[in-house]
């Protein structure tokens, strides 16, 4: 763990974390508790939304799908009540379309799934982007873009497989085994 990792945990934050997955929420809340976070979970963006109005966060971890909810509906919610939270968004299902809707709705960082702890607090102590990131000449692929695409359209369907199916032009049966076969 590094200093800028330790103080953070060590001034007794509040965290906010939203994850519909309840083994994964009770593990962050417990590593996090363990590093001094004062942390409360939600389920759900109601959840969340209600913890949100009544107290504010220092930082937040927002899962990217909440069951048939977007995570984006979160992100968005929460930075417009508290600019001042940092809002990292994981996943699953990482995308180029869905990190830019992300940081555009208010995220500070977007990290795919697994990360663990000192992952995410390293983000939430990240608070300028890093110049010196090597700009890859990589090509990207057909089955890359094929995922970019479909996720882009996830979210802009609201994370609705029957219509984004619709939208692509596939069955809903096909675009599911699709998603299921890519997770990250």
């Amino acid at each position: 763990m590094t200093d800028t990792q330790s103080e953070i945990g060590a001034t007794g934050a509040s965290l906010l974390i939203v994850e519909d997955d309840p083994t994964f929420a009770r593990t962050l809340r417990r590593s996090f508790e363990r590093r001094g976070y004062h942390v409360a979970s939600a389920g759900s963006p109601e959840e969340a939304e209600a913890l949100f109005l009544a107290q504010e966060f220092e930082y937040a971890v927002v899962d990217l799908k909440l069951g048939a909810a977007s995570g984006l509906t979160v992100v968005e919610a929460l930075h417009a009540h508290a600019p001042q939270t940092r809002i990292i968004v994981l996943t699953g299902y990482a995308s180029i379309a869905t990190a830019v809707e992300a940081i555009k709705l208010g995220a500070s960082h977007y990290l795919a799934k697994p990360s663990n702890t000192d992952d995410i607090e390293a983000a939430f102590a990240s608070l300028r982007g890093d110049a010196s990131v090597p700009v890859e000449g990589r090509k990207t692929s057909i089955k890359t873009l094929e995922w970019e695409y479909i996720h882009q359209t996830l979210v802009e369907c609201e994370f609705n497989i029957s219509e984004t199916a619709r939208r692509l032009g596939l069955h809903r049966r096909t675009l599911a085994r699709k998603l299921e076969k890519r997770q990250v």
